[in-house]
């Protein structure tokens, strides 16, 4: 019982974590997506990216060499895409 409560808040912290990752796991990336375009991907990242062309972002984070960070940035630019921050690219739409 102590070490629950000792541990809760890192507990529930984890389980917040998962569920966002959850979350974002089926979110789509537009098929005409540029990599480039995406501010702070390392080139190899980009490279990786446009070679597998990943349909979701969990598809995306499963590419040997794409970091969580690398998918933080992606899930960034999708999201002011899809708010009209970035220019829009043909035809390609942010779902969830």
């Amino acid at each position: 019982m102590e070490i629950a409560t000792k541990y809760a808040g890192y507990i529930a912290r984890q389980r917040d974590e998962v569920a966002r990752h959850e979350a974002h796991e089926s979110t789509r990336i537009p098929e005409v997506l540029d990599y480039e375009q995406v501010s702070g991907l390392s080139i190899e990242v980009r490279q990786k990216l446009a070679a597998a062309r990943p349909e979701t972002v969990g598809q995306a984070a499963r590419i040997s060499g794409v970091t969580p960070a690398a998918i933080s940035l992606l899930l960034v630019h999708l999201k002011r895409r899809s708010k009209g921050g970035a220019p829009a690219e043909a035809g390609g739409e942010l779902a969830a």
